[in-house]
């Protein structure tokens, strides 16, 4: 066993902070965890973490940002790629963000209005800007700009393939008011840092979440190789059609010189320019027509790519255009997957303006973690409209309470009480008996077609 000075000095050397005194944390020493000072007891570097670390260490990570300049260059030459895109980012956003309030604290929706209003989380154009991003990045980086009142009046979506987690090798920050910092690709220098409050960092489908280091990768990551080939097996059909469907004519002059060849190439070619199509030879010979490619039409090596790469999608290739024999209850299937997705990607993305939120209650002197509440988009894509108003609605029956119902059908609950107040000081001199709700409910299952709803509501 090492003398326990050597060892000191060593963790000095390391910057580790002081060597633990406790016989535990010298037992976890020498199994070979790292112990830096109080913290991050028993987090242990495996040899894949060293490699990853010394990547790290010199570079923003190559293969994500390789990964995003191609998804880049895909989204804007193919159109497919754009669609892909774009039908997730503008299906996940639709709707807007939400605060989920079960305590109906009063400053905290005064505070969030406010917060939404100044970073522009209400305009659809700044949502579905982020939901492209961290679709084609596999990552959001969103850097807080505050102002001299401390308000986050900014949230900024930083350029993924710029910023490198300054991490140890196993993953956790080494200083919190260093924890992200940009290069410039072309110099190689550090032009910025960023403390972790100042920037936070959503991944989606990281490798191990747990590692800080470990970056998101793109929805479509996988599908580069798949798409290279489908692009190119696209080229060269057009090339061979060019090059190989046109029909031909074979021209057999008998005992001809080569004087004689070259004169009545020349005046079939000429003919042929005035649209002429008739021959005419004065010597023994013949006119033989050579068909073009017959096989042009067998295009299956497209079609089993095209199924490839839209099999890494997150939709069946008939949400984009491309119909052909797929059966209906296949594609309702298939959109319900889709829709898992859009939840997941909603989900990822939403935690960043959630998080984002938190700072702006912290500067302004409220606990976050003393109140109930969440960030969410408003339209959750696994339930349709009619299916969560139904939902809603069987709440209502077995005695849920109004606020509930509310909640599961999507809506939000302080709208929907101003609007209810506003109602109220209205003084409609005819006011409508029943408004607002209080109808009997009756569930009546399998009693409804597909994706329909099976409730019936009547007014007493």
């Amino acid at each position: 066993m090492p003398d326990l000075r050597q060892l000191q000095e060593k963790f000095q050397l390391m910057g580790l902070g002081p060597l633990p005194t406790t016989a535990k944390d010298q037992a976890l020493r020498q199994a070979g965890y790292l112990v830096p000072g109080n913290s991050e007891i028993g987090s242990r570097a495996t040899p894949e973490n060293r490699i990853k670390h010394m990547q790290r260490l010199m570079y923003v990570d190559p293969t994500l940002r390789a990964a995003i300049l191609d998804l880049r260059h895909m989204d804007r030459i193919d159109g497919r790629v754009k669609k892909i895109h774009n039908k997730m980012a503008r299906t996940a956003v639709k709707g807007g963000l939400k605060l989920v309030n079960p305590s109906e604290n009063k400053r905290l929706e005064r505070s969030w209005k406010a917060f939404k209003q100044r970073l522009n989380l209400h305009k659809q154009e700044k949502l579905e800007s982020d939901g492209r991003g961290l679709a084609m990045e596999g990552n959001l980086p969103m850097q807080w700009v505050l102002n001299k009142q401390r308000q986050v009046i900014a949230g900024i979506r930083m350029p993924t393939e710029t910023i490198k987690p300054v991490v140890t090798e196993n993953g956790m920050f080494k200083d919190a008011n260093n924890a992200y910092e940009q290069y410039d690709l072309l110099t190689g220098k550090v032009i910025a840092s960023f403390p972790l409050w100042n920037l936070t960092m959503v991944r989606l489908s990281p490798d191990n979440f747990d590692d800080m280091g470990c970056m998101g990768r793109p929805y479509l990551d996988a599908s580069r190789d798949v798409w290279q080939k489908l692009t190119h097996t696209e080229e060269n059909l057009v090339i061979r059609r060019w090059e190989r469907a046109p029909l031909r004519t074979a021209h057999v002059l008998e005992g001809a010189d080569e004087a004689d060849l070259l004169q009545y190439k020349q005046r079939v070619e000429d003919d042929q320019k005035d649209g002429s199509t008739n021959y005419y030879l004065n010597k023994k010979g013949a006119v033989t027509a050579i068909q073009g490619d017959a096989n042009l039409d067998q295009i299956n090596d497209v079609v089993y790519l095209l199924d490839t790469f839209f099999a890494g999608s997150p939709a069946p290739k008939g949400l984009f255009g491309y119909s052909g024999d797929l059966n209906r209850d296949i594609l309702e299937d298939l959109k319900k997957d889709f829709f898992e997705e859009i939840d997941a990607l909603q989900d990822t993305q939403s935690s960043v303006y959630y998080l984002g939120f938190r700072l702006q209650l912290l500067l302004d002197g409220i606990n976050p973690d003393s109140i109930e509440f969440d960030v969410q988009f408003a339209e959750r894509k696994t339930m349709t409209d009619n299916q969560r108003a139904d939902l809603a609605l069987k709440h209502q029956a077995l005695g849920a309470g109004a606020r509930m119902a509310w909640k599961t059908a999507g809506l939000d609950v302080s709208e929907v009480l101003a609007a209810k107040k506003i109602e109220q000081n209205s003084h409609d001199p005819y006011p409508e008996e029943g408004a607002g709700g209080g109808g009997d409910v009756k569930i009546t299952p399998g009693n409804a077609p597909k994706n329909e709803s099976s409730t019936s509501v009547t007014n007493n």
